[in-house]
């Protein structure tokens, strides 16, 4: 009888737990659908629910003001907000998957900061051999930025053991990289410091259908790879012995993970710039609401969450002080600290508890 009740009572459990999931996903789904519909509306153009419905599905450009808007301009941006908020929340996941600890994030490990000191360094570099710095150099300059930050931390993993030191040292790195970089813009043409300065804020406003593309082909290969070693992923995160014990070379699964994060930061610092605590955040948002820590599930919903997330930050990044628009970190980091700050605190009395 007491085996009985017990396999009932965890038949009710998960089936409240799978209902919780789908209900999760469908709530990103929806309000994802909805930012959406509100980005394209909203804006300089103002255009009504029945006009975008019949350009978008229909191609129809008789209003070719509307048709500009919507095809050349609003769409292009808010896909690029979509894709590169997932892949920003992804690599999130994934460092604090690396370092099992839900503070750690590319911003906060200096990852963004890295990418900007190497973009600076090859702009200057090329500044006469290239009239403008062309997509492939962006991204493989801003690749071999986030991926130099991201070693110098890990190098501290096997001399410091608090984990909380350890985001300090980040944190440091990011200051270390900073200064760097604006030693370099003091040796840098004015155009490449407007186009410096310009990027280091963080912007999805240039936003082409080419981004898009290109970024798509690199972020969705990321989020299959990532997500068909959720298996492994599971057995990391309760410990590298049980991991190993169940046949993962975590060596390997560990380079695994620096790649893909790499990969997806260089990809948003590319074509985005440095967004900051959105890497921390949603993740954090995402595992509050599923109330579980596993891949398979955590993948895909902080691809979406993060998506949802940097779609209506931009939204308000442009809207909020129209015509004026703000940086996409202004609003970010002002809706994601808070978020982190609390995170700490929460960590913290749980410690002392």
């Amino acid at each position: 009888m007491g085996s009985a009740e017990n396999a009932s009572l965890i038949d009710r459990r998960n089936k409240r737990n799978t209902a919780r999931y789908i209900a999760v996903f469908l709530i990103f789904a929806v309000l994802l659908a909805a930012a959406v519909i509100v980005s394209i509306r909203i804006g300089s153009v103002k255009i009504s629910i029945n006009e975008i419905i019949h350009i978008i599905f229909t191609g129809d450009s008789e209003n070719k003001v509307a048709y500009n808007v919507i095809w050349k301009i609003r769409l292009p941006r808010i896909a690029l907000a979509s894709l590169l908020g997932g892949a920003l929340s992804l690599s999130g996941f994934l460092i604090q998957t690396f370092f099992r600890n839900p503070i750690a994030g590319p911003f906060v490990l200096g990852i963004s900061s890295g990418a900007k000191m190497f973009l600076a360094v090859t702009t200057i570099a090329m500044n006469g051999i290239f009239g403008a710095m062309p997509l492939p150099v962006t991204v493989i300059a801003s690749f071999a930025g986030s991926i130099l930050s991201l070693l110098l931390v890990l190098a501290f993993t096997g001399r410091v053991k608090n984990m909380s030191m350890l985001l300090v040292i980040g944190i440091m790195i990011s200051y270390i990289c900073s200064a760097v970089t604006d030693l370099l813009i003091n040796f840098a043409n004015e155009s490449d410091i407007v186009n410096l300065t310009h990027w280091s804020l963080g912007s999805f406003s240039a936003a082409t259908w080419q981004d898009v593309g290109i970024s798509l082909a690199i972020v969705f290969p990321a989020l299959l790879i990532a997500f068909l070693f959720s298996k492994p992923m599971n057995a990391y995160l309760l410990g590298e012995g049980y991991a190993h014990s169940l046949g993962v070379n975590v060596k390997g699964f560990r380079v695994l993970l620096i790649i893909i994060t790499g990969v997806l930061s260089a990809c948003v610092a590319a074509f985005a710039g440095p967004i900051s605590f959105v890497g921390i955040a949603v993740p954090h948002i995402v595992r509050q609401l599923l109330k579980t820590q596993k891949p398979i599930l955590m993948i895909p919903a902080s691809f979406l969450c993060g998506a949802l997330f940097c779609v209506l930050c931009d939204l308000a990044a442009r809207t909020l002080f129209s015509p004026s628009e703000l940086s996409i970190s202004t609003v970010t980091s002002a809706v994601g600290a808070p978020i982190v700050i609390w995170l700490m605190v929460s960590r913290r009395r749980k410690n002392e508890i």
